[in-house]
């Protein structure tokens, strides 16, 4: 990663405010989180030079992600004011699953391949919740050794067994599904998956293609790896469009920054690549950013923890930006500039 001096102390408070529909939410920032203010809008050299650094992120802060956050790193979804108030962020995280779900309306039992897997939650549900049959691919080695550990001990506590062993075709069992992860750049998963050409009942992908640089292609794959009826499932960060240039530079270039994202797009973007790859529309963009916005209130107060500023400071410039973009994103959030949105197409 690169490596870059940190900036003196910023000037500002150490509180942090976001407003939003569940009113407003006061966290105390950290020492160390007021000190590393870092620069923005560091240029990526290459496409692939992006890609290695997203590769390196996941790889050393996974296991960071499954202590701090559960087995389900997207999103939470309160849909009602009494939501926001009692449900966890873990039952929250399922809202969305089950949010996808019934937008797309999944059936049962179907082959799915969920790219950008992460480290396994949503594959695991679709296999033990709804039968299915689960390949989920990341670029992080980490997330397959994380995801397979985890769907190993799960599917052992389900047998009431001292083990979970792959199959054959490197699936585990987990109820009346199964699961298999892999380690693969989702830019080569058309050709990856040739053998089985229109294979899938479903593509999932939740939050990975805001990373992907080229999101045409894609779609292209996507389309090409589905049965004639298949559903692409999706859930993605977004910018607002129209978005004036003083909005952007203040909100949506440090989360492009510090996620290691290449140019967001805006919700209609994503449906005009979609149909240009031969997609129908199953379901319009829901936007749903008011509903998901508490996730980053939660998460910057999660990372309130000195411990993991001082790792975040070791890893350079990228590990300081990472958290700092939170409070970017409870920023672009509270002025309506960064949006998140669910959808569905249909091949």
């Amino acid at each position: 990663m690169t490596v870059a001096a940190a900036l003196p102390a910023s000037a500002t408070p150490g509180v942090e405010s976001a407003g939003g529909s569940g009113g407003v939410v006061v966290v105390e920032a950290s020492d160390l989180s007021k000190q590393y203010e870092t620069p923005i809008g560091l240029a990526h050299t290459t496409m692939q030079a992006l890609k290695d650094r997203i590769k390196q992120h996941y790889d050393l802060a996974s296991d960071y992600y499954l202590n701090l956050w559960g087995e389900h790193i997207h999103h939470g979804y309160w849909a009602t004011d009494a939501s926001k108030a009692a449900d966890s962020k873990e039952l929250a995280q399922i809202n969305l699953i089950r949010l996808l779900l019934s937008i797309s309306n999944l059936a049962e039992g179907g082959h799915v391949l969920d790219v950008g897997c992460g480290l396994g939650g949503t594959s695991r549900f679709l296999a033990a919740q709804l039968g299915c049959t689960v390949t989920g691919i990341t670029i992080s080695t980490k997330q397959v050794e994380l995801a397979t550990r985890l769907s190993k001990t799960a599917a052992a506590a389900g047998a009431g067994d001292a083990s979970a062993e792959k199959d054959a075709d490197g699936f585990i069992t987990l109820g009346k599904g199964k699961v298999r992860f892999i380690e693969l750049d989702a830019e080569r998963m058309g050709d990856f998956f040739t053998a089985d050409a229109a294979t899938f009942d479903a593509v999932w992908i939740s939050e990975a293609l805001s990373h992907f640089p080229n999101k045409a292609l894609f779609f292209h794959n996507a389309e090409r790896v589905l049965r004639l009826g298949g559903k692409l499932v999706l859930a993605d960060w977004f910018k607002a469009e129209n978005l004036g240039v003083e909005a952007f530079e203040a909100d949506i270039k440090p989360i492009e920054d510090g996620m290691l994202l290449p140019p967001l797009c805006t919700q209609p973007e994503y449906v005009n690549l979609a149909t240009e790859a031969g997609l129908k529309v199953l379901a319009e963009p829901k936007d749903i950013s008011k509903d998901v916005s508490k996730t980053w209130d939660i998460s910057w107060s999660l990372v309130q923890n000195p411990s993991l500023w001082a790792f975040a400071f070791s890893q350079g410039r990228d590990g300081i930006a990472f958290l700092q973009a939170f409070r970017a994103m409870r920023r672009g959030y509270a002025d309506g500039s960064f949006r998140y949105a669910v959808m569905a197409f249909q091949k």
